[in-house]
């Protein structure tokens, strides 16, 4: 198998898996080459299971975790339903990482407002976690989280030891909470928060990843708080397919997701058709 073609997948190995919700799984994945997967918080592989097919899945482990990486992959189509039939110690095909993920140096020295609403918080865990491990770095670290309701929470072990440090602040939503389940934060949309956090709009960098219904929603609360148009920073994973710019799923006007992205500055899309 030659590894340095971009179109032929790597093989690689299913470490651990950890069921989240009826629909989210954790994969812990390795290389079988033993190399590490090589990635940046925000990018993304492309995930084959020979038979199946091959989807695009954001990489949700921090780069510093070097000898295995993390997928979290609902089941919605062919391949993701693959994956959760799949077993520890069965093998999937890896290509990538691929696109632009964050540029954690730019983001030195400055507040980071995150937003991540519902599957969001997959891409943005990788940054979070790096922005952790690497802490002295950043100032002011705020997180919003939000999803539909309490039981489509992921990474709760994770997201309570985040609201459990003194250098972080961690606010969290729910669209509504189910009769029988039970809630001790706030109910609203994850705009319902943004006028409840207290942020520099000169120092505060907000990182966006969520469904493509809520950024325009976003972007307007970040608006009527004043933060400049450079200070968004949006990660776009929709509608992406072959991850090297070739088939034109991901193509917005002369731009593709998979090349060019997944992570924009707003002041690079907004006026892009179609492109929020």
């Amino acid at each position: 198998m030659n590894n340095d073609s971009i179109y032929l997948p790597r093989a690689a190995t299913i470490k651990n898996i950890n069921r989240f919700t009826e629909l989210e799984n954790l994969f812990e994945i390795t290389l079988d080459d033993g190399n590490p997967l090589g990635h940046k918080p925000g990018q993304f592989v492309e995930v084959s299971i020979m038979g199946i097919g091959e989807a695009p899945i954001s990489v949700s482990s921090s780069p510093t975790q070097s000898q295995t990486f993390e997928l979290c992959v609902r089941r919605v189509g062919n391949v993701t339903n693959a994956m959760h039939r799949l077993k520890k110690g069965d093998k999937v095909g890896i290509r990538g990482p691929f696109g632009i993920g964050f540029d954690t140096e730019f983001l030195k020295d400055k507040d980071i407002l995150f937003i991540c609403g519902g599957l969001g918080i997959v891409p943005l865990r990788s940054l979070i976690n790096y922005v952790f491990e690497h802490r002295a770095d950043y100032r002011k670290v705020t997180i919003l989280y939000g999803c539909k309701a309490p039981h489509e929470l992921l990474f709760t072990n994770e997201v309570t030891a985040w609201g459990q440090r003194k250098d972080t602040e961690l606010h969290l939503t729910v669209d509504a909470v189910p009769e029988g389940e039970h809630w001790n934060y706030n109910v609203g949309v994850i705009t319902t928060l943004i006028p409840k956090v207290d942020f520099d709009i000169n120092t505060t960098y907000a990182v966006v990843c969520g469904p493509p219904i809520m950024y325009k929603f976003v972007i307007k609360s970040l608006k009527e708080r004043d933060l400049p148009d450079d200070h968004i920073i949006l990660s776009l994973e929709r509608r992406m397919k072959c991850g090297v710019g070739k088939c034109g799923h991901c193509q917005i006007n002369g731009i593709y997701v998979c090349q060019d992205g997944p992570v924009f500055n707003y002041t690079e899309i907004k006026d892009l058709q179609e492109a929020l």
